[in-house]
């Protein structure tokens, strides 16, 4: 099968039999933290330089796929190719819907974005990552946008995104702020997950805060040591759920905003449908032995993770095989377009990869 349950076994298949054949909305959300930028912590581009432009080209990429000259090239990575590779692909060839939203980014990108009114979030470590008042007014936005997509989407699923350089970073934070035991657990782009790098800084950051784990407003803690992403992406799965699925594309990062929704929405009690949700990667975060994505979706609860078999071994190109060492693994909702492919039109593995190899061609 193309796609493979790992959690929650009988809601997984409940969740894939819901939405086989249905036609999916794609929104992808960038963020930007400065976390990204610490030396070592991300192989999401080969330097902190290139990794200020990694947004900016896997946004341009998703939107316009190859282009002669782009006005931003997608940037050379410790190894490996970008994931976008395969949510284009996806994309394109299934003419799926792309929203795209500025959750908080230096520079705006250059095809069209939808602005939420965020900002950059500074390094987690300071343990200042985020105004609140931006964070409330992100997590307004996003609930109202969750309608908006949910609205369009019309019994069908929305498939969330992210692009954020140094989010399982930040994602480890609000995890282990949240009181779920997440060390070790996080996954990385590095092929060895640098899990003492991240601890460090969570710790600090934590510890700037004054934040005791598990006593802490939701809200408050997206404000102290998260990213602009996770609260808009929050809050779209609370207010889409109500209405349609969900399909959180992403490892690591996407299990840190499905636990932040559930927190949110204890908090704040609000309504919302978690039956309807679903976090969706690949095997390749899912079964990373530098990490535990399995053990960590179960600390989370009740939420089934699944995960696209696609399998790089046999490609043509050694970027693409890069994702069979370990090298880069997920991103921009890579693992959630190849299970929609598989969904909506039955594609196999190896239907996909060709897809993929014919944008890898341009580049």
């Amino acid at each position: 099968m193309a796609i493979r349950i790992y959690t929650q076994p009988r809601n997984g298949q409940a969740w894939l039999r819901n939405y086989r054949n249905q036609k999916p909305i794609f929104a992808c959300v960038l963020g930007f933290t400065q976390t990204g930028l610490i030396p070592g912590i991300s192989a999401a581009g080969a330097n902190p330089a290139d990794r200020r432009r990694t947004y900016l080209a896997d946004a341009e990429f998703l939107a316009l796929g190859p282009v002669p000259s782009p006005r931003y090239p997608l940037p050379p990575l410790v190894a490996g190719a970008s994931p976008v590779l395969i949510s284009r692909a996806v994309v394109a060839a299934l003419n799926i819907p792309l929203y795209l939203f500025n959750a908080g980014v230096p520079v705006i990108p250059s095809v069209p974005t939808i602005d939420l009114g965020g900002v950059p979030a500074n390094c987690l470590s300071s343990g200042a990552a985020l105004n609140s008042t931006i964070v409330q007014h992100l997590f307004e936005s996003g609930l109202a946008w969750g309608d908006r997509i949910a609205a369009e989407a019309d019994h069908s699923y929305v498939i969330i995104g992210e692009c954020v350089v140094g989010g399982t970073t930040t994602a480890l934070a609000v995890l282990m702020g949240l009181g779920i035991p997440a060390a070790g657990k996080v996954n990385s782009s590095h092929p060895q997950c640098n899990h003492d790098q991240k601890l460090t800084i969570v710790t600090t950051g934590l510890r700037a805060a004054k934040i005791t784990p598990g006593q802490v407003d939701p809200l408050t803690l997206v404000a102290a040591v998260g990213d602009p992403m996770q609260i808009v992406v929050a809050a779209m799965t609370i207010a889409a759920s109500r209405r349609v699925g969900v399909l959180l594309a992403g490892g690591t990062q996407m299990l840190a905003v499905y636990a932040l929704a559930e927190a949110i929405a204890s908090a704040k009690n609000l309504s919302w449908c978690p039956g309807r949700v679903a976090v969706g990667t690949t095997r390749w975060v899912a079964e990373d032995t530098t990490g535990d994505t399995v053990g960590l979706a179960k600390a989370i609860g009740p939420v089934p993770l699944l995960a696209t078999q696609l399998d790089f071994t046999h490609s043509h190109y050694p970027q693409l095989q890069a994702f069979e060492q370990g090298y880069v693994k997920e991103g921009v909702g890579a693992g959630g377009c190849a299970i929609a492919s598989y969904l909506f039109r039955q594609w196999t593995s190896s239907q996909l990869l060709t897809q993929i190899e014919q944008l890898a061609r341009h580049l």
